[in-house]
């Protein structure tokens, strides 16, 4: 049998296009000693993938050329020599843009636990790395209280729809979202119950931001950085919290110019600015998924699956990311048969 693959052809300059990524066969992996061969179902498109095709320093090293674009997904797994896995069961990793993959010490895959009353999509988005990282970004990196003043930038996409419902659910004074277009204004207001949403592409930012919080920012979740992100930081309040999840603003610049020119507010609010990585919560993501499911079956959690079909069209799925196509959690379907039924 053969396994399709997306790999590397060559470092993109701004967005990936056709010549970025090409779709290769292989043979399908043997199963070894201590191993297990998953039929890989969905992948996880996240902005993340993007920093990592640059031939740049990083939390992980960059995709080589030639090799498959790591990507998280879930998959089930078909043949076990592994007493960590069995066959049928339903696992979670980073099998990359592929249909096959091995899951071994070198490559640890979750099983996911069957009874949640909850389909797949639903884990591989809540439950996955974006609804853990909401909720360790707003928990414990940003230091959420009751009562806190909370904006999102990205609030209509995985991680930032999850992090304002986290906020509202657990007694936010009020949840403002950022996003781009009335369309998804409306859609982080009327379906995620932000009790606002400001759209970045109009112009005063800072102003509407001011008149949306007059009091101050508590808490700033961002995923975008940016001009979005200066105009937060002007609208600080005394010890406010920036938590710095991701930059997806500046993924695609072949060259950055400028900079943020509000960071003296850091020093006049006496706020703090902080980055973070999932990774740093890798063994805590349990209790994440816990609070999550509980929140899902409690209706506290809104949530929607943006689904293109198909591997190869997985480089085409990471370029929405950017053209602002998606709303929700992206993901690519390889096989649809794999459920957790």
């Amino acid at each position: 049998m053969i396994n399709r693959q997306v790999v590397l052809a060559r470092r993109p300059e701004g967005r990936i296009d056709e010549t970025t990524t090409s779709l290769v066969e292989s043979p399908r992996p043997e199963c070894g000693p201590d191993q297990a061969l998953v039929k890989v179902a969905i992948l996880s498109i996240d902005p993340t993938i993007r920093t990592w095709m640059n031939d740049a320093p990083g939390y992980l090293a960059p995709i080589g050329i030639g090799e498959v674009i790591r990507s998280a997904g879930s998959g089930v797994v078909v043949e076990s020599s592994s007493e960590s896995y069995q066959v049928g069961d339903v696992v979670t990793g980073v099998p990359g843009w592929q249909e096959w993959a091995i899951a071994d010490a070198a490559h640890p895959y979750r099983v996911v636990p069957r009874g949640l009353g909850l389909d797949l999509k639903t884990v591989m988005n809540v439950l996955g790395a974006t609804g853990a990282t909401a909720y360790f970004g707003l928990l414990e990196v940003g230091r959420f209280k009751e009562g806190d003043v909370v904006v999102v930038s990205g609030a209509a996409g995985a991680t930032g729809s999850v992090a304002g419902q986290i906020a509202k659910a657990r007694g936010a004074a009020r949840v403002v979202g950022v996003a781009g277009g009335a369309e998804k204004c409306a859609y982080v207001v009327g379906r995620l119950g932000y009790d606002e949403c400001l759209d970045y592409r109009e112009p005063g930012l800072s102003k509407r931001l001011h008149s949306a919080c007059p009091e101050g920012v508590n808490l700033y979740f961002d995923n975008v950085g940016g001009p979005v992100t200066d105009a937060v930081l002007a609208n600080l309040a005394l010890r406010g919290r920036v938590v710095v999840c991701g930059a997806i603003s500046q993924y695609n610049d072949a060259v950055r110019t400028g900079g943020l020119l509000n960071t003296s507010m850091l020093i006049v609010r006496r706020a703090s600015m902080e980055g973070f990585l999932i990774l740093d919560y890798a063994s805590r993501i349990p209790e994440a998924q816990r609070e999550l499911a509980a929140m899902l079956r409690r209706g506290e959690i809104a949530h929607d699956e943006f689904v293109v079909e198909g591997l190869e069209n997985a480089p085409a799925a990471l370029n929405m990311l950017f053209s602002g196509e998606n709303f929700g959690k992206t993901l690519v379907v390889v096989d649809d048969t794999v459920t957790l039924d």
